[in-house]
């Protein structure tokens, strides 16, 4: 079983979660509501320490019904209070009519929403309105409300899910609120963690309304959070005989002439994370300049495919694509490097050649981000935004071996395991070059002999820990060859760190 704290879900398998926690385990609706309500508050307590005043914008379903569990526990604790209903709170059911109906007892302010209501300047504006149950656009009313909580300028704390995202895919359906902070229940989202939604959600936490652990047993997760303590062992100290031979030779094919830059950066990286050696075939153009930038770089001018030999006999892994173009250069020795048994890490105009005539391979490392998925699939970006879940999935069926989709909340994907997601990194890495360094890091880690799925996982991990280390000192400005010292920093990582 996964840790819950890794543990990452659809609507369907909380729902289920859910559904088996009434029926094994006798926790009611009610008991669900009131504990996600309170958790809810306490956050908001410890969050906003200050906040005396708070406007709860609730919703006509269960979202509504945790909504108005925090009210009450904010109004018994003092706090000015005010509840803004947006739908009829006549179709509230069960568990969130017994919370409406405890607001109503306890006298706290309420009223329908209306676009010019006046607000009174809140310290926090609480989101629950809509629920992981959305599937279709929001409603006019529901829009215009949720414009109308950006506009008051106050935090937005939302819970569960910010209303209007889709909690499957992070799909905003119309609109969605820009959350400070979002808590969710019972276990992590997928749409929380990746696509549009991770725009939204703003400090996320995770609370599992003290179910049994036992519960999670019974329910396979969607996918799991990548966290480098998982893969500390394989970057356990060397003895003191070690030599660089241990630590593999990475070969990396790239540099069209006047892109050198790209293959030296996937080069550094393989290097900063542990490789023992790292060659180049390159443009000729280009070898002598590499050279002498990093001379711990062994680094080869290449006409011809059969000017690889020499270097793919030597190496133990290949990284293809950083700066190649897409010449008949390029797709010479592009179509050269498929036909080795090595293992490869295959990125940016590797991935172009690739969608030009697709291939099926085990032993290789896709590394797409959005457009080059889109190349791969035929599809344009903003689909392949849509649903990442079943974009990776459908290029793993493709094309095989394991799969990156990079962006925000990246993930990964091999055969027998379910998806891995990382959610760390930051803005600042949206910027030239990360991508080829992320591939030196993978290519780096395999040389080392950890396995592609495992390898691509950790250096996922590696790579957006050292962009928010990076991003310490600013991530606006922030270039790809700032993650190196960290790269090194983290490659020297155990479990006792």
């Amino acid at each position: 079983m996964q840790s819950i704290k890794t543990a990452i879900y659809q609507t369907q398998q909380i729902r289920e979660l859910e559904r088996l926690a009434q029926e094994r385990f006798g926790i009611t609706e009610q008991v669900m509501m009131q504990r996600a309500g309170k958790a809810a508050f306490d956050f908001l307590s410890r969050r906003w320490p200050n906040a005396h005043s708070i406007v709860v914008f609730c919703g006509s379903g269960n979202n509504g019904g945790d909504g108005y569990v925090l009210a009450h526990h904010a109004h018994e604790r003092g706090l000015k209070v005010m509840i803004c209903q947006v739908g009829d709170p006549e179709k509230l059911k069960e568990a969130a009519k017994e919370a409406f109906d405890a607001c109503c007892n306890a006298q706290i302010p309420m009223s329908p929403f209306q676009e010019k209501m006046n607000l009174e300047h809140p310290d926090i504006i609480v989101d629950a309105i809509c629920g992981t149950g959305l599937q279709d656009n929001l409603r006019d009313e529901v829009v215009a409300a949720i414009k109308k909580m950006q506009r008051t300028r106050a935090p937005i704390f939302a819970i569960d899910i910010p209303s209007g995202i889709h909690a499957d895919t992070g799909q905003v359906l119309g609109a969605a609120p820009h959350a400070a902070a979002t808590i969710t229940f019972i276990g992590l989202k997928l749409g929380l963690l990746t696509g549009n939604g991770i725009a939204y959600t703003g400090e996320l936490v995770c609370h599992d309304l003290q179910l049994p652990a036992e519960l999670f047993s019974y329910v396979e997760p969607v996918a799991e959070k990548v966290t480098l303590s998982s893969y500390a062992d394989y970057l356990h100290p060397r003895t003191r005989d070690w030599h660089k031979g241990l630590s593999g030779h990475v070969l990396i094919i790239g540099g069209l002439l006047g892109f050198s830059g790209a293959a030296r950066m996937a080069a550094e990286a393989a290097l900063r994370v542990g490789a023992g050696l790292v060659s180049i075939a390159t443009h000729p153009g280009h070898a002598a300049v590499l050279n002498i930038d990093r001379p711990e770089l062994m680094c080869y001018g290449v006409n011809t495919p059969d000017e690889l030999a020499p270097l793919i006999a030597r190496a133990n892994v290949i990284v293809v694509g950083p700066g190649l173009g897409q010449t008949e250069w390029s797709s010479a020795l592009w179509a050269h490097a498929c036909k080795q048994e090595l293992p490869l890490v295959v990125d940016a105009d590797g991935l172009n050649l690739l969608a030009k005539q697709p291939q099926l391979k085990e032993n290789w490392v896709l590394t797409p981000h959005p457009g080059e998925a889109g190349r791969l699939l035929n599809e344009s970006s903003p689909t392949i935004q849509q649903d990442r879940l079943a974009v990776i999935k459908a290029i793993h069926q493709r094309y095989g071996g394991v799969v990156v989709l990079k962006g925000a909340g990246s993930l990964i994907l091999s055969s027998h395991t379910p998806p891995a997601l990382c959610d760390k990194g930051n803005p600042g890495m949206a910027s030239a070059g990360m991508g080829d360094v992320l591939s030196g890091v993978i290519g780096g880690l395999i040389a080392q002999g950890i396995p592609l799925g495992d390898a691509a996982k950790l250096g996922v991990c590696m790579h957006a820990m050292a962009g928010d280390l990076a991003a310490k000192d600013g991530e606006r400005g922030m270039i790809a060859m700032d993650l190196m010292p960290y790269l090194r920093r983290l490659a020297n990582y155990t479990s006792q760190t």
